[in-house]
Formats: structure tokens, C-alpha cells, sequence
């Protein structure tokens, strides 16, 4: 069962991520569950960690659930229409694409709002789990387990804060990053201990990341679980998270210890056919019981409109016609076409909503080891991993060889075209655009196919000009989203320091 909190104990929590996410003022004594019930069995107690991961899995935006936030459709369509590879058809998230937000447009808000809101459940947990563990309720094991799975959400929510609401690691790891929250407000008596908890800098928010990671790897067994954290999942987080660090030989190791759990599909398709293939790590599960609804699941959004989907969002015609994606490559036919122009079909339950949602894909953490070495030079190691992905999908002409590549900045280019074409549709452009701008290697936010403006498959063909606009160069103070004013505003003793600009 799902744990409620008291009116009191939910309005504290409510001033951690803005009074105006929460609407819990009606709530009648019958639906109160005191801590003491909501621990009280090993059962109850897993259906608390089981409501952090749906908390995460679809979330809450503008006082309602099943919208994708944090870690659905949402984080997707966030993480691509901040970069150019998939295109905005319609106003649904025109603002993110075009970059008219503020610190009051909901999409942003939301994402703060919901994010925080997992990382309080899952402190709640966290702290609970001593509770139950003294008391005989659940055995030292399951604690373990639990507690490794909360830290590994605690982890990957504050990461996802970092890459839109702070400035890089790759840039100063000394600039401001974002509150981590450590401990559960569950008391009204825990609001100002929480309101002092200012942002720390993007370096001690870093460090904390790995210190939760690595303890949740000591925690957790390796397991074929896709849905459910794993030591598999902590160590491909970590992964992804020391990419982000510039910690090359550090990506390297933790892809190591994956090899043996993990592998590429010989399909490409295989990983969104099959949740459950070696090549996913962790996925956020959805069912036609659970799900992030119409305006809130990834085929809906995603998906082909001749197909029954809605189709917010297409490739853009600027990846489809880039000259790096061979025109045989076999990811092209995870697409598919309409009059309005291509749509991805990595997701394509678009009646009942059950794709999950593929947060850590083996193929991602591989690329990331390949880049890692082309980054110390170590061109036959990187171009083994490149190929294991890329030779999957090309055809035995377009193979690449050593001849290929004179050095490591040339691999590196085509490692990180590679990871555009692999992982698109899969919200994972805006993290790279934010780590290489940081680093200067990209200038901030290319120009995209204007919104809207893509209107047929035309645009797909050689030679049609494609309109362009809204770069956003990497010293625009836009390129870091605002914290929320409701953030600011409900922090009454403490108020968070803004973004500078906003």
C-alpha cells in the first residue's frame, strides 16, 4: 500500500518544492498512515520503496499524477527538445524548444517539483528502513536491498536536477549546483533544518552522487531486474555520472565491471521489442494499469500519428539527413513515416501505454567507454567498443577500421555522432550538449529546424532547405534553467540564490 502523510507532515514537505505542488488540505484522519503502520510489515515496506519508483515512473505535475514527470515521457521530451535531433511539432513543449521558459513556465517547474518530491520519498524510505530493520521487521538483506535502491533514485533525481538547473562539472566544478537532500521532511519541525539546506557547488554535488552510488553498489546483487535498481544499474549510473566528470579512466572501470551482466543486442530493435534484453539496465516499468497517460507516455508523445499516437514530437530532418548516419544503417527502420514527416517506433503501445521507459541502456554506458578511451588516445580499445554498437546497424561495406581514424580527436567525433544516432528519441541529447559545451568542445545549443515549420516529408529529402533558428550559446543565461519562483518564494528563512540572469 501506498503511504499518505498527514496534512501537516505533506504541507512541510510542500515548502521544500513550492506550496503549489501539493493540494493535500482536504485529506480526511481515515486517509492518514502514520510511519509506525506504513513500515509496520516486510510487505508494507516494500510497497513504500515500490511508491518511490512510481512516484518517479509518473509523477506529478500541476497537482495531478500520470504525466510523466519526473522520469517518463517527460524527461525525454525535456532532454530532446533541449537539443536538435528531435523536432517540435506542436505547443505542447514549444517553450522548452524554443527556449521561452522562465522561472514560472510549468515544464521546468514541474521537473524541479517532481524530482524533489521523489528524493523526499525516497529519504523517507531511507530513514524508515533503520526503523523496520531494529524492530524485526525486515531482515538485514532486505534492508540492504531497499536501501541500495533508494540511494540509486536519490542518485539519479539529483543528477537529473544538475544537468538542467546548474552549469557543468565539465566547466567549474566549483559553480553553484543544487540542494542534496539527505534527509526526509516528514515533521514540520524538520521545515527549517530543510529550508537551510543551501546549493551546495556542482563539485560537492558530484562527490555525493558517487558516494550514494558506490554505496549502493555495496549494497545490491548484480540481477537480470530490469525494473528495479541493481548493482548493475548503480554501476551504469556511475558510469554515465563520471562521463560527466571528465573522469575518463574512472567510465572505463565501471564499464568493466558490467561485461559480464550485460550485452548488446545483435537487433537493434531488440531493446524496445523486449524490455527486458541485457541490453537494459534500467527501465522505468508501465503497464495499462500504470502510466503516464495521453499527454504523459512516450508512444503517445513520441509515436506516429497514422499509428493512433498524438506525435508531439519527430526526428528532425537535421539528424535524419546528417552524412555521419549511413542510409542503410538498420536504426533508420526504427522509424517510420507519414505525411507530416518521421516519427521514432522505439515506443508504440499507444493504446494502452505500457512501453517502459529505457533509462540506462547498456549501448549508452559501451559509448561511453568509447569515449573515454578516444579522450586518452587509446584508439584500438575506443574503436572496438564504437564498432560493437555501430556494426550492429551498418552493413559490412561501412564498417569502420583503424585506417579510419588518425588519432583520438577523430574517433572522439565519431563517438559522440554515434551516440546521437543510438540513443535517439531517448532524451540523452541535452545531457551531452550540457557536459561538451561546458568543456568548450560545443558553443552551446546548435540551431534547430524551427518550430513548427516542418510541416511534410519533404524536408527529410537531399536538397530541401531546412529553416533554421534558436541557438543558445553556451553563455546565455538561458542555457541554465531558472529555479523556481515558488522555490524561492516558499523558502522562508533561507531562499535559494537564483541562476545569475534569470
Amino acid at each position: 500500500m501506498k503511504k499518505i502523510f498527514h496534512t501537516k507532515i505533506a504541507l512541510a514537505a510542500c515548502l521544500l518544492i513550492g506550496a503549489s505542488s501539493c493540494e493535500v488540505t482536504d485529506l480526511l484522519p481515515a486517509n492518514i498512515i502514520p510511519d509506525s503502520e506504513a513500515f509496520a510489515s516486510a510487505e508494507r515496506t516494500e510497497s513504500a520503496v515500490l511508491g518511490v519508483y512510481e512516484a518517479a515512473q509518473r509523477g506529478f505535475y500541476d497537482n495531478s499524477v500520470q504525466r510523466g514527470y519526473p522520469f517518463g515521457a517527460a524527461s525525454f521530451q525535456q532532454g530532446d527538445m533541449r537539443g536538435e535531433d528531435m523536432y517540435n511539432d506542436q505547443a505542447f513543449y514549444e517553450i522548452t524548444y524554443t527556449h521561452g521558459y522562465n522561472a514560472s513556465t510549468a515544464n521546468n517547474v514541474w521537473m524541479w517539483n517532481s524530482l524533489y518530491r521523489v528524493i523526499n520519498r525516497a529519504n523517507i524510505v531511507l530513514e524508515s528502513l533503520e526503523t523496520a530493520l531494529a524492530d524485526g521487521v525486515i531482515s538485514q538483506e532486505q534492508r540492504d536491498q531497499f536501501r541500495g535502491e533508494m540511494l540509486f533514485i536519490r542518485a539519479l533525481s539529483h543528477h537529473e536536477l544538475l544537468i538542467h538547473f546548474a552549469r557543468p562539472y565539465s566547466d567549474d566544478p566549483s559553480s553553484m549546483g543544487v540542494p542534496y537532500r539527505l534527509f526526509a521532511v516528514n515533521d514540520v519541525a524538520r521545515v527549517p533544518e530543510a529550508e537551510a539546506v543551501a546549493r551546495g557547488t556542482v563539485g560537492e554535488d558530484y562527490a555525493q552522487l558517487i558516494a550514494d552510488l558506490d554505496e549502493a553498489e555495496q549494497l545490491m546483487e548484480m540481477s537480470n531486474e530490469v525494473f528495479r535498481a541493481t548493482k548493475g544499474a548503480a554501476i551504469a549510473l556511475k558510469a554515465r555520472v563520471k562521463l560527466h566528470m571528465e573522469d575518463w579512466e574512472g567510465v572505463i572501470a565501471e564499464e568493466a565491471k558490467l561485461t559480464s551482466s550485460y550485452a548488446l543486442t545483435a537487433a537493434v530493435a531488440d531493446p524496445f521489442t523486449n524490455g527486458q534484453t541485457k541490453d537494459n539496465v534500467f527501465s522505468f516499468q508501465n503497464s495499462s494499469a500504470a502510466n503516464g497517460t495521453v499527454n504523459g507516455a512516450l508512444a503517445s508523445m513520441y509515436g506516429n500519428p497514422d499509428n493512433g499516437a498524438r506525435g508531439l514530437v519527430k526526428v528532425s530532418p537535421i539528424i535524419w539527413r546528417a552524412n555521419f548516419w549511413h542510409p542503410e544503417d538498420a536504426r533508420r527502420d526504427l522509424t517510420s513515416s507519414s505525411n507530416l514527416g518521421v516519427f521514432t517506433n522505439k515506443y508504440t503501445d499507444a493504446v494502452t501505454y505500457s512501453d517502459p521507459t529505457p533509462t540506462i541502456r547498456y549501448a549508452e554506458i559501451v559509448l561511453a567507454a568509447a569515449e573515454a578511451h578516444a579522450r586518452l588516445g587509446n584508439v584500438p580499445e575506443g574503436l572496438a567498443l564504437l564498432n560493437s554498437v555501430r556494426n550492429r546497424a551498418v552493413p559490412a561495406s561501412a564498417v569502420f577500421t583503424a585506417a579510419d581514424f588518425a588519432n583520438g580527436e577523430a574517433l572522439l567525433t565519431a563517438v559522440l555522432n554515434e551516440r546521437r544516432i543510438e540513443l535517439l528519441a531517448e532524451g540523452k541529447r541535452w545531457p551531452d550538449i550540457h557536459r561538451l559545451s561546458g568543456e568548450g568542445r560545443m558553443a552551446g545549443t546548435p540551431p534547430k529546424a524551427t518550430s513548427r515549420a516542418i510541416t511534410g516529408i519533404s524536408f527529410y529529402s537531399e536538397g530541401a532547405v531546412i529553416p533554421l533558428s534558436e541557438p543558445l550559446p553556451y553563455d546565455d543565461y538561458r542555457f541554465v534553467w531558472p529555479i523556481p519562483l515558488t522555490e524561492i518564494q516558499n523558502n522562508f528563512s533561507s531562499p535559494l540564490t537564483q541562476n545569475p540572469g534569470w
